[in-house]
């Protein structure tokens, strides 16, 4: 794939709207990418979409409209290894942001300590957005690397169709760090909850061993908002364990399938998936306080 025929990904809504029902102090946004200027941040030539540009400010901006006072910038597919565009937004709100890096795996500790004091608090292990490797976990390397970070207390974020792996909760077991996993689990709709893979997500949830994430569910699906054919796949983890979620934006949303969602939308959402406002809230503000540090 050569850079003119990698696709193009349509551009955020630039003007969210505030949740019907407003969020609580401290509520957290904790998945979300910044992207670009492309002049001054290059992106990966081996990604596999070119993002719209999606500035520090503009996030600013939809955090503010939402009521977000806190937020995680998770570094995205289309820069690889190269953390700066991230970087460099945590440093310049290092008070309300946090970071999740992508590292190589022979990552000397002095660039984890540098990593840390910049606010990161995790990695990211990729097995989708990719060329090559696509729906292979390099479990013995990932352990190496958790072994590293966990005297910094990060935990490793998995990017993966956990439908691919029915034996998850058994492959992870005795794992050395926390591990949270990305977009309700990643599993396709057709798929269903009764799925052996997205059956061991929800085992590892009710033992304490990992965390999911309440985002991307237009990743999940072909069908318009308010992509109902997801619910079963929130309502699960909800019932399952609410004091192992968090929820974000996957702003700015680079792999919508249908039209493209006005953040206010996404937040309403998480209101339909956990009417009860005490569980709502602790996954907002709770959860993600003690997964990110805050």
């Amino acid at each position: 794939m050569t850079a003119s025929t990698i696709p193009t990904c349509i551009p955020h809504d630039p003007a969210p709207r505030a949740p019907k029902v407003p969020f609580p102090a401290h509520a957290c946004d904790a998945h979300a990418h910044v992207c670009g200027p492309a002049s001054r941040y290059p992106y990966w030539p081996e990604r596999i979409y070119t993002p719209p540009d999606a500035l520090p400010a503009e996030y600013r901006h939809m955090l503010d409209a939402l009521g977000c006072e806190r937020a995680v910038l998770v570094q995205p597919s289309v820069y690889d290894i190269d953390n700066r565009a991230m970087l460099d937004a945590l440093a310049a709100d290092p008070t309300r942001l946090r970071g999740v890096a992508v590292v190589p795996f022979d990552i000397p500790v002095a660039e984890i300590e540098r990593l840390d004091a910049a606010g990161v608090c995790g990695v990211r292990c990729n097995i989708v957005d990719l060329k090559t490797g696509k729906g292979q976990l390099p479990l013995d390397a990932l352990t190496g690397l958790a072994k590293k970070v966990r005297p910094f207390g990060w935990h490793v974020e998995f990017l993966m169709h956990v439908n691919e792996f029915p034996d998850l909760d058994r492959q992870l077991a005795g794992f050395p760090v926390q591990v949270v996993f990305g977009h309700l689990g990643y599993v396709p709709t057709g798929k269903g909850i009764a799925d052996a893979g997205f059956q061991a997500l929800l085992r590892l949830l009710k033992d304490g061993a990992a965390w999911a994430k309440m985002t991307g569910p237009y990743r999940l699906t072909g069908t318009e908002m308010p992509y109902p054919d997801t619910d079963d796949f929130a309502f699960a983890l909800v019932d399952a364990a609410p004091q192992r979620l968090v929820w974000g934006t996957d702003w700015p949303h680079v792999i919508v399938k249908t039209r493209m969602p006005n953040d206010g939308d996404i937040a309403d959402l998480l209101g339909h998936w956990v009417p009860d406002v005490a569980v709502r809230n602790r996954i907002l503000v709770d959860n993600a306080a003690l997964l990110y540090g805050f």
